[in-house]
């Protein structure tokens, strides 16, 4: 029950400091994270830098451990005596790998963790439960051309049969500069796995055996800046000097990689970053540095190091004539919140984000106001066969998210429902219609 109650404070950006000093180990590192390269090249060392920082460690400093992709950070007590946390970025299948194996403490994961992992992780609790499983940022896999393209837009039917080698000529996708050379990270990243499973499996298609294969996100970016005939999908901190192209999902509008966009989980290719906690550890520093992470402190980490921090804004959105009258009545008159709130898959139960997220929509609506009819709930769902019954669905899940925010004394102005109208994502797959199925928060 503590657990839970320090959790919720974590969430809600209460609390500004670790309640009392973390034990130094005698001998061996006080943490070990294994897992994404995306996480582990250098947004968890920016957030371990952090709490050691916050924990009055002195000289704290990175450096390179015996592997590639593999770093220590290391600072020092008053006292002098040596704190050392070490990383290793092998890509997410790794690190549930390590939590069996009893040599990692917390797993960095750029996906959700795989029900085979889940099994097979039973023994150290439940890492499906919201303590567990800590969304710890968003972000969004760009795909990238050398910034000499002429291509500025590709939809996901075209991404999987550019990747699987069905369409192997820039001129197929009406552009210029003959084959496609394509560039893919490793079997072990968990990029590769989310584009596997937003756009290559979703259509049955493999990746093709001529894709070059990268664990260093920065290596596969600098080697599509340098090709004209390169086309890669990367984490969005690693565009670097590449060029990236909108993206279109069933009948979503083409979307960039935008930080609004990616927040909202709304862009096609979006992803959340997560770090597993499993119940049964024991160690302070793993449980330390999830909070840490959680806290205004640790989002704003995120946030320097090129991810989408969870933080709550508030945003204009410009009526477009696609959008359904009522809502354009809407975007005119309030602003949008940061945050969608989305379901367990197949369920009306918020998952592990929503009540995290829960926290800090309750925290910027009392912060601003809010309190009495300023806030409107719109919801939207998948395609079905009965419009009116689409349209139903939508706004019980606005429903359900209302229940939630009256416990915290929110007097909802309106709640909408606008069934399957907007979709941000193609319905024929699970992945879209989970994406589909959300709750959007308006400010006035």
């Amino acid at each position: 029950m503590m657990l839970r109650v320090l959790f919720l404070l974590c969430s809600a950006f209460s609390l500004s400091a670790v309640a009392a000093p973390l034990p130094v180990p005698d001998q061996g590192p006080a943490l070990r994270i294994q897992g994404s390269n995306t996480i582990g090249a250098a947004l968890g060392p920016a957030l371990i830098k952090g709490l050691m920082e916050q924990q009055g460690l002195q000289g704290v400093h990175s450096e390179p451990a015996e592997g590639a992709n593999e770093q220590r950070v290391v600072g020092k007590t008053r006292q002098g005596k040596v704190v050392t946390i070490e990383v290793a970025a092998h890509g997410s299948s790794t690190g549930f790998v390590a939590l069996k194996k009893s040599s990692a403490d917390l797993a960095a994961s750029s996906r959700p963790i795989k029900d085979s992992e889940l099994v097979e992780l039973e023994p150290l609790g439940d890492l499906k439960s919201p303590e567990a499983e800590q969304v710890i940022a968003i972000d969004g896999l760009a795909i990238i051309l050398n910034p000499r393209n002429p291509l500025d837009t590709l939809n996901t039917e075209q991404l999987a049969q550019i990747f699987n080698g069905e369409i192997s000529t820039w001129e197929a996708l009406g552009g210029v500069g003959g084959t496609i050379n394509l560039y893919a990270r490793d079997d072990q990243s968990g990029t590769y796995d989310t584009f596997k499973e937003l756009v290559l499996s979703r259509r049955g298609k493999p990746l093709a055996a001529s894709a070059k294969r990268f664990e260093s996100s920065e290596q596969l970016s600098d080697a599509v800046s340098r090709d004209p005939h390169g086309i890669g999908f990367i984490g969005l901190p690693y565009v670097r000097q590449a060029k990236a192209v909108a993206i279109v999902d069933g009948d979503s509008q083409p979307m960039l990689p935008l930080n609004s966009l990616i927040a909202t989980e709304d862009y096609p290719l979006s992803r959340r970053l997560f770090f597993y906690l499993p119940p049964s550890t024991r160690n302070p520093w793993a449980k330390a540095l999830v909070d840490f992470t959680q806290s205004s402190k640790g989002q704003a980490i995120v946030a320097a190091n090129g991810f989408i921090a969870q933080q709550v804004q508030a945003i204009g959105v410009e009526p477009r004539a696609s959008m359904p009258e009522d809502y354009q009545a809407i975007a005119r008159d309030a602003q949008r919140l940061t945050v969608n709130f989305r379901f367990e898959e197949g369920s009306a139960s918020l998952d592990n984000k929503a009540r995290q997220d829960l926290q800090r929509v309750v925290a910027y609506i009392k912060s601003h106001d809010k309190l009495d009819k300023q806030v409107t709930l719109v919801g939207f769902g998948d395609a079905k066969s009965d419009p009116q019954r689409a349209a139903l669905l939508s706004k019980l899940r606005a429903m359900a998210v209302r229940r939630e925010l009256v416990k915290s004394g929110v007097v909802l102005r309106d709640i909408r429902g606008f069934g399957a109208q907007m979709p941000v994502a193609a319905n024929t797959a699970d992945e879209g219609r989970i994406k589909n199925r959300r709750v959007e928060v308006w400010v006035y």
